[in-house]
C-alpha cells in the first residue's frame, strides 16, 4: 500500500476542535494525510522530502516555482483516515485498507516529527482521531495528491 496525502495551497486554514482553535497558519500548505499498515519510516522520509520541496508557490514571474519554505510559508497536517475510501461496492464507504489507531497514530506522529526537521521548523497539527473542524482558503485553487507508492 502507500502514505496518501492532499497537499492545499491556502492563504490560511485553522483547526477547531471543540469549539477552540487547535492549530492555524497564513499562507502555506494544508496536508491531509493517510497512512495504511505497511507504510514504514521510508515512506515517512520520501513523502515529508516531497511535501518541503513541493515547488507550488508563485516566483516574480508568476510562476508555480518555490517551495514552502522559500516562500516563509507555514504547514498544518490534519490526520485523515477518510483518504483510503473505497466505494467500489455500495453507497457506504469502506475504510479497511486506513491503518488501524494503533499504528496509524505512531506513523502519524512519526511522520509530523520528520516534516517539522524537513522543514527546519515546527509544524501545526490537528488531533489525531479528534472531531476537527478544518477551515482553508484554497489558494489558486492548488490541490495536489502524492501517494508514497506511485511517485509521479
Amino acid at each position: 500500500m502507500t502514505m496518501r496525502a492532499v497537499i492545499q495551497r491556502v492563504t490560511t486554514s485553522s483547526v477547531v476542535i471543540a469549539g477552540a482553535v487547535k492549530a492555524a497558519i497564513g499562507p502555506g500548505l494544508l496536508v491531509l494525510v493517510a497512512v495504511v499498515e505497511a507504510d514504514t519510516a521510508a515512506d515517512i522520509e520520501w513523502l515529508s522530502g516531497k511535501i518541503i520541496r513541493l515547488r507550488i508557490f508563485d516566483d516574480d514571474q508568476v510562476l508555480m516555482n518555490r517551495s514552502v519554505r522559500e516562500v516563509g510559508g507555514g504547514i498544518l497536517v490534519v490526520s485523515q483516515f477518510t483518504l483510503f475510501a473505497s466505494t467500489k461496492k455500495g453507497n457506504r464507504p469502506s475504510f479497511s485498507r486506513s491503518a488501524r489507531p494503533e499504528t496509524a497514530l505512531p506513523l502519524y506522529e512519526q511522520f509530523l516529527r520528520r516534516l517539522a526537521s524537513d522543514f527546519g521548523r515546527p509544524v501545526a497539527s490537528g488531533e489525531f482521531g479528534a472531531d476537527m473542524k478544518v477551515s482553508l482558503v484554497n489558494d489558486g485553487p492548488v490541490t495536489i495528491i502524492i501517494d508514497s507508492k506511485n511517485p509521479e
